[in-house]
């Protein structure tokens, strides 16, 4: 049973009945990737500018609270910019609706395999168990299990290449320029929102693969 009305002959009707676009794969991504760094950007804020102010004022619950507001964040920007991956009307509302739900649950994943498990381990750990649960949310919503092989393989390995390479990026510039430290945090926002970005963009294209398959049937 799918979430929302996101079933592919509910996506359909809505999509035929007002002649609405069907995103192709190619800006699909492109939304996705664009769309989301700008979001990841705002969301790794509260971690690289108001970081120290959690720890300070919140003490041990300091770190879980920080990567609360990051979440907030996320889900509070992402639907604006990304909800068009949803094909016909009343995307942005179903977009909140699945999105929030997914990215909690992947924000909850994430910060129990880190907390857990700390550094490498522990953010891999937090990837796979976060993209995998996110990925089962997705098909399930749009009742496209057969798809959920290429779905939880898009958004882990890219998700991961994006959040690694963002650390790299936030290491070198600490390194180098290490009054600039706050540029290095938010460089691996810049990274991660691409490497997210274009996990989400391929999942919502994989995942609406039979509705695009009744439009095109007419």
């Amino acid at each position: 049973m799918s979430w929302f009305q996101l079933d592919p002959q509910s996506i359909a009707t809505r999509a035929r009945t007002a002649g609405s676009p069907v995103p192709s794969l190619g800006s699909s991504l492109m939304r996705g990737t664009l769309g989301f760094t700008v979001v990841s950007v705002a969301g790794f804020v509260p971690w690289a500018v108001f970081g120290h102010w959690f720890r300070l004022h919140l003490g041990k619950s300091g770190e879980v609270g920080m990567y609360a507001a990051c979440a907030v964040v996320f889900i509070s920007l992402t639907s604006p910019l990304l909800h068009r991956l949803i094909i016909g009307p009343g995307s942005l509302s179903r977009f909140y609706k699945l999105f929030g739900i997914s990215f909690t649950a992947y924000s909850i994943a994430w910060i129990a395999g880190w907390m857990l498990l700390r550094g490498h381990p522990g953010s891999l750990a937090g990837l796979f168990v976060g993209t995998a649960v996110m990925a089962c949310m997705l098909v399930a919503a749009f009742d496209a299990l057969r798809s959920i092989v290429k779905v939880a393989l898009a958004l882990f390995i890219l998700n991961s290449i994006g959040y690694f390479v963002g650390g790299i990026s936030e290491a070198a510039i600490i390194k180098h320029y290490p009054a600039y430290k706050i540029y290095g945090q938010l460089s691996w926002g810049v990274f991660y929102g691409l490497g997210l970005g274009a996990g989400l963009g391929l999942a919502f294209h994989f995942c609406q693969a039979r509705a695009r398959k009744l439009i095109a049937a007419g």
